[in-house]
């Protein structure tokens, strides 16, 4: 994974997760079935969130104007898919294919 993407990845997430007060509300708030724990679709939805504000012409692709800074290499939806999925399975510590809150709040893997 390169830096832009991991960057990114951690970039993206700050908007939405600033307005989560504890682990309970952040686990709530991605939980969209409301089964107690947050799968891949799941995760990736609430991670994708500020990708799809950020691309302003609705390409599909970030461009570096596009980007914090206003520089950077251009990412698609597609690369950074890929990179919150990758980001996922290095969180769930216990390999069941679902984080729990506890997998959720634990610091990058």
């Amino acid at each position: 994974m390169n830096r832009l993407a991991a960057g990114l990845t951690l970039l993206l997430a700050l908007p939405a997760a600033a307005q989560v007060q504890d682990t309970g509300d952040y686990l709530r708030r991605m939980d969209l079935d409301g089964d107690g724990r947050v799968g891949p679709d799941e995760y990736l939805q609430w991670m994708l969130y500020a990708f799809e504000r950020m691309d302003s012409d609705g390409n599909g692709v970030l461009e570096p104007e596009e980007q914090p800074g206003g520089r950077g290499k251009a990412i698609t939806r597609e690369q950074q898919v890929q990179v919150i999925l990758q980001r996922f399975a290095r969180q769930d510590a216990d390999g069941d294919g679902f984080l729990n809150a506890r997998e959720l709040m634990a610091p990058p893997r």
